[in-house]
């Protein structure tokens, strides 16, 4: 339905009005692409772009695992994991692993593995130019003021130059260690812990044996190990080390159901009398045992059984003490049981005994 023209509401615009409504009109009529949408801002369109062409990257290439050539070193010496915690004369009954895999890495070494030890080949090992290579390098010995200056400079726990021996005592990668400390110091401190202070003699024997230097401070555990006035860093021996830690060969037992020279009843009788006696010691874990030889060796002389509360030691060392125990004390362990050691001063034989008793008769 058409309304008449008198009708509509027209109203006449004013001059201004109609400048404006103009201007309006040109500024849209001039926005001809149809994809503007004036709530957002407009994206100017860019020609596309060439793919960028990254340089070819160079094929990974895997890490050698096997080297070119076997390292070769010159140690007159079978290398092993522990030097001190093990004993050549130990020959195992079996190995936890195929002894075809060698701690060194395959092809890493010109000495073959055979499950404990790494042995020399040739005549390489000649003890007396071990010797005198390593009095020529040790030089003049040291003077007093000489000797408590290197202590005073290195005896503190502070001190920088630091290796710390474990459980494992003196191992093969620890070699390396003390000739790197020797790079830029006269002198390392060691501190020992665990199972090896039971015999620190061997310790500071196997230190200065592989390493060639010479022990100038000992004081109860702690070691200060000195390299030598003519030491040369650049002539350091070749030491190749050990990529993993091998697994311990199998050995015979250590503690047998009767104990040699005993009866099964009388075996049984001295571990029950051990285990209702009051302990000895305790040690602790990781702790310092230096003076335990000593301590069951003076109650030996009263007592026949001895026990020793390993409480938090563990099992494992637990039987490495009683086996430096049998052979430092020396003495029979008898049970190892709920981390308690059993130990039996052995049968005395009757001639000592008449001749302690005629020794204690006044003349």
């Amino acid at each position: 339905m058409l309304l008449p023209r008198e009708l509509l509401p027209w109203r006449r615009l004013t001059q201004a009005q109609a400048q404006a409504l103009a201007r309006r009109l040109l500024r849209s009529s001039s926005l001809t692409d149809t994809d503007d949408d004036p709530p957002f801002t407009r994206i100017a369109k860019q020609l596309p772009r060439a793919p960028l062409t990254a340089p070819p990257k160079p094929k990974s290439q895997p890490g050698k695992i096997r080297p070119d050539e076997p390292a070769t070193s010159d140690l007159p010496f079978d290398f092993r994991y522990s030097y001190s915690e093990t004993d050549p004369a130990w020959k195992p009954i079996g190995f936890r692993e195929p002894t075809r895999f060698s701690p060194f890495g395959p092809g890493r070494l010109d000495r073959p593995w055979d499950g404990v030890a790494a042995a020399t080949r040739g005549a390489g090992g000649d003890g007396v130019s071990g010797e005198r290579s390593r009095e020529e390098v040790l030089g003049e010995p040291l003077s007093e003021a000489e000797v408590a200056e290197l202590v005073e400079r290195y005896r503190h726990s502070d001190c920088s130059r630091q290796i710390n021996l474990g459980k494992g005592g003196v191992t093969h990668n620890m070699l390396d260690d003390i000739h790197n400390h020797w790079k830029r110091a006269e002198a390392v401190r060691i501190k020992c812990l665990g199972v090896p202070t039971l015999d620190m003699d061997n310790i500071c024997f196997h230190l200065e044996d592989k390493t060639r230097g010479k022990i100038i401070y000992r004081n109860i555990n702690i070691l200060i190990l000195y390299r030598g006035r003519n030491y040369d860093p650049k002539q350091r021996p070749v030491i190749p080390l050990m990529l993993w830690k091998p697994l311990a060969p199998i050995y015979p037992r250590l503690v047998q159901n009767v104990a040699e020279g005993l009866t099964f009843e009388e075996t049984k009788e001295l571990r029950n009398r051990g285990l209702n006696s009051p302990p000895l010691m305790k040690l602790t874990r990781n702790g310092v045992y230096v003076n335990v030889v000593d301590r069951v060796r003076e109650a030996f002389k009263t007592v026949e059984v001895v026990r020793l509360d390993c409480s938090h030691v563990g099992t494992s060392d637990c039987k490495k003490i009683g086996v430096k125990l049998r052979d430092l004390v020396p003495c029979v362990p008898l049970l190892f049981k709920d981390e308690q050691i059993i130990l039996w001063r052995g049968k005395i034989d009757q001639e000592d005994s008449d001749s302690a008793q005629s020794a204690s008769q006044p003349p």
